[in-house]
């Protein structure tokens, strides 16, 4: 066996450099025929004092252990001392009672994850058997409650070198489920960087019940309610519990609203069974979700007398520590969950109600079959702090969804579905809603023939999101074509639609609030006259139009900007432009142009995405939106109307 490695501590102990021993019989660094040699190369872990020869003639003693790195085949062998983990001088007995004495649990495996070497503390009985061997596998040595997670945790830190720290390991005993310990796994490698082996580093870290129930709720805080989709709430409750509360978890809500199916009430019962929930998030220890008799999305039917009807009636959580199966129970009435609680040992169950602001939402269901340990009143108190918080956020989600649901409904409604500039103009347009947390906006365009050929171009944006933001846009809509109808020129109308939206602020006001709630909105309202070959314009606070000219050039016309609509100033300027046959009027809301909120910027990339020769407007129209906004809107809505004039006949 020849030198492979040599650090620092053994050329101050043997008083060679590296360059003078690597490579040479490893035997030549002891006094030849010393009692000793043949022990320290018998294959098998060994420690004691041998005599050494140094680099100066003289012989000397050391305390050293040896350890082979590899059960079979002997790959090679480790060979330290005190000084190893030291400064030189110190005591002996100080690394013996770390290694041989201490509550630090170490062992070394080889390539194969066999054990090769361990010390003392490696037969305390928690997680190791209660007599190791050398050249043991992992899963054989290691007595865990999952010992392939270990298994798994040595092959990756084998095969990439990376230290894995912190990894948990549980006792397999169900009585000593109380404790966890915390486990370091560190990679040994060659001189030539080629992998020996790994070795284990484990210590008691504490009272696992309640450090995995901190663990457990602090991680439900960074996953839950990260998401206003009631259904991304629901799978990701279920996913947090498994597997660290149960092997099995569904999330089972009474609403329909979140999955656009039919209410619960529509759906027909069977014999035996009523449709009591839809499925929205489930998971499993198995990928294949065996346990589950109905999919995400679909509805569950339960027996009309069972623990699940019990819980919505009542409100109260359900809990069987050790679920009876024997005849006489709930599950007579329920043969395929009985079938299926045989088929895969479910032997543990907990059935907590999801409530919220004094509504139940639904159910979540916990469940054990691989772990042998019954759920405690410990677990149940967990389950139901995990439903609670999640109550919370589905029911915030769900009342999102209803008001967008509704919002984008009227939004639909109120929004033109036929826009005609008749021989006058050609027009395309654009809408994307945004879909962020504040839900549906205020945005809206319209085209409106007039007398003389002459066509109004008006687009606006409501300040706000939701049901009150679609619903003033309609108003607003409403009121910019009756005043289109009477000819109000821009500027006088833009004026009337502000002194109308005080008023209606004024009619709404609530005596105990110190002043009126304000109905802001933007808006830019033109008409062209296709014989003059002008459109004048008058601005409320609105992005100023883009303009193409029949060459491709673009540039934004000078709209002097007036304050929004709401305000009660009431006073707008108009301005007019000339729009040559073939020209190209934008008329955009500040959703388009405010993607990274630079506004400056965002009306150059406007700009060069409209520039160029028009062909078809409705493909321009898709261009710059898909340009601009490629994922869609981030926080605001996006309205584009574009406007080719055309001679007038």
């Amino acid at each position: 066996m020849t030198v492979s490695v040599w650090t620092g501590t053994a050329e101050r102990l043997w008083g060679y450099s590296a360059d003078q021993v690597l490579h040479s019989p490893a035997k030549e660094l002891l006094v030849s025929g010393a009692p000793e040699v043949p022990r320290v190369f018998a294959g098998s872990p060994w420690s004691g004092r041998v005599r050494i020869r140094r680099r100066d003639g003289q012989e000397a003693t050391a305390d050293l252990r040896v350890t082979p790195l590899d059960a079979v085949g002997g790959a090679g062998w480790l060979v330290w001392g005190p000084n190893t983990f030291g400064r030189p001088g110190l005591d002996p007995a100080a690394v013996d009672a770390l290694f041989h004495h201490s509550p630090i649990s170490l062992a070394i495996w080889d390539r194969e994850l066999r054990c090769v070497w361990f010390n003392d503390s490696v037969h305390n009985r928690d997680i190791y058997s209660s007599e190791p061997e050398l050249g043991g596998y992992v899963t054989d040595v290691v007595r865990a409650r999952h010992p392939e997670f270990l298994e798994c945790a040595m092959a990756y830190v084998l095969s990439n070198g990376v230290p894995l720290l912190g990894h948990e390991l549980w006792p397999a005993e169900a009585r000593a489920h109380d404790r966890y310990y915390s486990v370091a796994l560190i990679r040994l490698d060659g001189p030539d960087g080629r992998p020996l082996g790994v070795c284990s580093v484990a210590v008691q870290a504490g009272i696992g019940q309640e450090r995995g129930r901190l663990r457990l709720l602090n991680e439900a805080k960074s996953r839950i309610g990260t998401d206003v989709d009631p259904l991304v709430t629901s799978q990701r409750l279920a996913e947090t519990a498994v597997p660290n509360l149960a092997d099995y978890v569904t999330i089972d809500l009474v609403e329909a609203v979140p999955l656009d199916k039919e209410p619960l009430r529509r759906l027909k019962s069977t014999d035996t069974s009523i449709p009591g929930f839809y499925r929205a998030g489930a998971a499993s220890i198995h990928d294949d979700l065996r346990e589950s008799l109905w999919a995400r999305g679909t509805p569950v039917y339960v027996p009309r007398a069972s623990p699940f009807t019990t819980v919505l009636k009542k409100h109260r959580s359900y809990f069987e520590p050790v679920l009876d199966t024997s005849p006489g129970t709930w599950l007579d009435n329920d043969p395929d969950r009985a079938q299926v609680i045989h088929r895969t040992g479910m032997h543990s169950l907990m059935i907590v109600p999801l409530q919220a602001r004094g509504a139940i939402l639904g159910i979540a269901v916990f469940v054990r079959s691989q772990n042998p340990v019954p759920f405690s009143r410990a677990d149940l108190t967990l389950a139901e702090e995990l439903a609670a918080r999640a109550a919370l956020i589905i029911d915030n989600a769900l009342r999102y969804t209803r008001e967008r649901t509704a919002a984008l409904a009227i939004q639909r409604e109120l929004m033109p579905h036929h826009l005609s500039g008749g021989s006058t103009v050609e027009v395309a347009t654009r809408y994307l809603p945004a879909d962020t947390h504040g839900g549906v906006g205020g945005d809206w365009f319209d085209v409106i023939q007039l007398s003389d050929a002459r066509v109004a171009l008006v687009v606006g944006d409501v300040v706000g999101h939701g049901i009150n933001a679609a619903v003033t846009m309609g108003r607003l809509r409403a009121t910019t074509r009756a005043l289109s109808k009477l000819e109000v020129p821009p500027a006088e109308l833009l004026r009337l639609m502000d002194e109308l939206s005080v008023d209606i602020a004024r009619d709404r006001f609530d005596e105990g609030a110190s002043t009126p709630s304000a109905v802001g909105a933007t808006c830019l309202y033109g008409v062209y006259d296709p014989k003059s070959q002008r459109c004048t314009m008058s601005s409320a606070g609105h992005p100023p139009p883009a303009i193409i000219s029949p060459d491709g050039s673009v540039d934004f016309a000078e709209v002097p900007p007036g304050a929004p609509i709401g305000v009660g100033l009431g006073s707008f300027e108009s301005t007019e432009v000339e729009l040559p046959d073939s020209s190209v009027i934008g008329l955009y809301s500040d959703g388009l142009i405010e993607m990274d909120h630079d506004v400056d910027r965002g009306l150059q990339r406007l700009r060069a995405a409209l520039a160029g020769p028009v062909s078809s407007l409705d493909d321009l129209c898709a261009s710059v939106v898909d340009t601009l906004a490629p994922d869609g809107p981030v926080d605001d809505d996006i309205a584009l109307l574009l406007a080719r004039t055309h001679p007038c006949r």
